[in-house]
This record gives C-alpha cells, structure tokens and sequence, in this order.
C-alpha cells in the first residue's frame, strides 16, 4: 500500500506491477450520449440522499446530475475522507458536499465518457490535493488522471478498502469498483438495473466477460450504477423473459416507484441475477425465447440480449 498518500487514500498493486502516473491533463473524448438537461445545484442538494444501510462502513450518497445520472459521494466516518464517483457536473457535487460539512479528497473515475468525468478538472480546482483514480487501460482519456487502477489493484478510502475489476465493453479501458466491507459496487456503465452498458467499443464476448466477473460477489451487495434506467430497461427485459415471476413482480414496484417520482437505484446483485436477462444468458427460458438450444455459448445469447435492447 503506497504511503503518503493524502488524507488517508492510498492504493495497493499486484506484485511486479508498477506504479504510473501520467503527465498533463488529458480530456477526454467529449463524448456524451444523454440529455445535456442538468439538474440545478440546489435542486441536487435537495434530492441528493443518503443510499447505504445504517451502520455501514461507508457513507453513499445518491446525487443526481444531468438528465438521468447518478453521481456517489463516498464518505468514510472513521477517517472523514470522502470521495465521489463518475462527477457528470460540479455544483450538484460542491452542493451536497455543503449540505453535509464535507470536503473532497478523490475523485474515483470508471471511464471516460464526459457524463463520468466532465468535472474532474474543475474539482480539482476547487478542491487542491485532490486525487483522481481512473482505469490504466484508459488513462489517456481520463482528464487529470493521477493514480492508474486496473485488474487486482485496491485503492484505500480512508479505512474502506475498493478492490478494482477490469470491466471493458462499454468502453475498452472501463473499470468496477466493489467495496467488501461495505457490500457496495460502483458499475459504471458496465452493469445497471436491470441492464447493461451498450457495446460502443467492445464486443458481446468482451462484455459478458466482465459481467462474468462481478457474477460471484455476493447477493447482497448493492449495486450504485450510474443512470435512472431501471423502469425502461424493465420494459425490455420482460420481452426476453416473459414468464419469469420474480422479474413481473420488479417492474410492478419499479413502475409504483417511478410513478412517486422515486429512484430505483440501488439494486442488490441477488436482484439482478434473479431478474437481469443480461446475467442470465444462461437461463433455459431465455434461450428458448430467443431460439438458441443448450449448447450456445453463453456470449452468443448474452449478444442477442444486447442486440435485441438496442433494437428495443
């Protein structure tokens, strides 16, 4: 674990791996596929709110940003540090700092897409001795990236351990964050809600191998995506899986949930593997809704899941 870090972050590596930094800022791609509609900063303080069970290690808090997506604020009580995830826009982010007596001390970046990283280099500003971690594979597209993460790394909130997954598909250098401790896993874009990350620079292959990953952590630990997409995404998934109980039930409660203007975010990884079609590719049912037999392979269906939602 590297020392000297500032206000209790650090980070640990495997071993023979180095450490890298880069130099100058780099932006990003630009790119952004979503609304350019922002919540106002005084609007996001009002919604924003805390999402994590009492008692847990790690303080999360829901703040909404743009039209549809979600940044978390990540706060360690026993340290006082506090980080955010994927910064779409500043104020809502300085707004529920305030609210709460928090300053900022990492900036914890999936990929880099600029409805993830658009205020990285204005926090940075506004809060000096920030520290911004983004994926290693994507480095170059990160703005003001300085400590690089990928496969097996940890990185140390205050007293929370993050363990990093290389997670690409949505993008080629996309990465997971999961807290143990705390039973949270921050997705991105790879997973969400009952759905997935659209495939804009990886393949049905690459994806389902990164959804593979996250497959085994535990039931009950609750998944801080980046987007409101849950009522859509279920409109989907009951095409594709129309006589599964449990998923008919989720989108009754989706639907009443959306209907009283609430978020459906976080989900638990027992949920989503009982009910998201895009982990279950292996499911009989699934198949034989979509025609394939037993003896597919797992990324095939995964991929006639994918290509049937972005024809939905």
């Amino acid at each position: 674990m590297l020392r000297g870090a500032p206000l209790g972050l650090s980070w640990c590596k495997p071993r023979g791996r180095p450490i890298a930094r880069n130099g100058p800022l780099c932006m990003g791609s630009g790119l952004s596929f979503f609304s350019p509609r922002s919540v106002s900063a005084a609007a996001a303080a009002r919604m924003a709110s805390t999402a994590s069970p009492a008692g847990s290690p790690l303080e999360v808090v829901r703040v909404p940003a743009l039209s549809d997506n979600y940044i978390w604020l990540l706060h360690d009580p026993a340290s006082g540090t506090t980080g955010v995830v994927d910064p779409a826009e500043e104020e809502p982010v300085v707004a529920a700092l305030a609210q709460r007596g928090w300053t900022l001390n990492a900036v914890l970046n999936t990929h880099h897409h600029s409805d993830h990283v658009g205020a990285n280099t204005a926090l940075m500003r506004r809060f000096p001795g920030l520290t911004v971690v983004g994926p290693r594979a994507d480095k170059d597209r990160i703005p003001g990236i300085q400590v690089q993460v990928g496969d097996g790394d940890t990185w140390a909130l205050g007293s929370v351990e993050l363990r990093v997954y290389d997670t690409p598909g949505h993008t080629r250098g996309h990465i997971a964050y999961w807290a143990p401790a705390a039973e949270a896993l921050f997705p991105g874009d790879t997973l969400f809600a009952l759905g997935c990350g659209r495939l804009f620079e990886g393949d049905p292959p690459t994806m389902w191998a990164s959804l593979s990953k996250l497959l085994p952590l535990p039931d009950a630990t609750r998944v801080y995506c980046a987007h409101e997409y849950t009522q859509s995404n279920a409109k989907f998934a009951v095409t594709v899986d129309p006589h599964n109980a449990a998923l008919a039930e989720r989108k009754r409660q989706i639907d009443d949930a959306r209907k009283r203007g609430e978020p459906t975010v976080p989900s638990t990884l027992g949920e989503e593997k009982a009910t998201n079609p895009f982990l279950r590719p292996t499911d009989p049912a699934i198949r034989k809704q979509l025609g394939f037999d037993a003896a597919a392979e797992d990324w095939r269906v995964f991929g006639a899941i994918r290509a049937a939602k972005d024809r939905f």
